[in-house]
């Protein structure tokens, strides 16, 4: 029993941490919502043989499209540019391109019956002042984009939130 005052809380379990540097950020900004923009974004994308690790579309409240992705620092130029040709389908109102950037994720099962691991882990970086700068989930990951600079921060402070295999 009096062991049990000095005991740490348990920690959520996670399968692991994943994290990928030296990325560059894009987005296609403002585009006019139909059917077939995040076809003619990621065919074009896949043709050229560019890997987009992060993935994020939202809507606008006027009805227009916003995608952010991520690829390869590497790969950004002919990222851009192949975007950009498809200009005159998508009508987008702006590119924008930011270099510098990272992924942090978590993984691990059932994360879809656990309620409270999101919380968890944008609670252990907000600990740490690190800023998040898009969010991508799945059933079983939770993906943070984040500026390079904070990768080191960003996984220390997860391995130190959840209990790691």
């Amino acid at each position: 029993m009096a062991g049990s005052a000095c005991a740490e809380p348990r920690r959520e379990r996670i399968g692991g941490i994943l994290h990928c540097g030296r990325l560059t950020r894009i987005g296609v900004m403002h585009v006019p919502d139909r059917p077939g923009v995040a076809a003619e974004v990621f065919g074009t994308l896949g043709e050229r043989g560019i890997n987009t690790p992060f993935i994020v579309q939202s809507i606008e409240l006027q009805g227009f499209t916003n995608i952010i992705i991520c690829v390869s620092s590497s790969d950004a130029d002919a990222a851009l540019a192949a975007l950009q040709g498809l200009q005159p389908t998508l009508n987008a109102a702006a590119y924008t391109q930011e270099t510098g950037m990272a992924l942090v994720s978590i993984f691990g099962p059932d994360f879809r019956e656990r309620p409270g691991i999101a919380g968890i882990a944008f609670g252990a970086l907000a600990k740490k002042k690190i800023n998040i700068l898009a969010i991508s989930t799945s059933i079983s990951t939770i993906s943070c984009l984040l500026r390079h600079e904070d990768l080191a921060g960003a996984r220390q402070a997860l391995e130190d939130a959840f209990a790691l295999p």
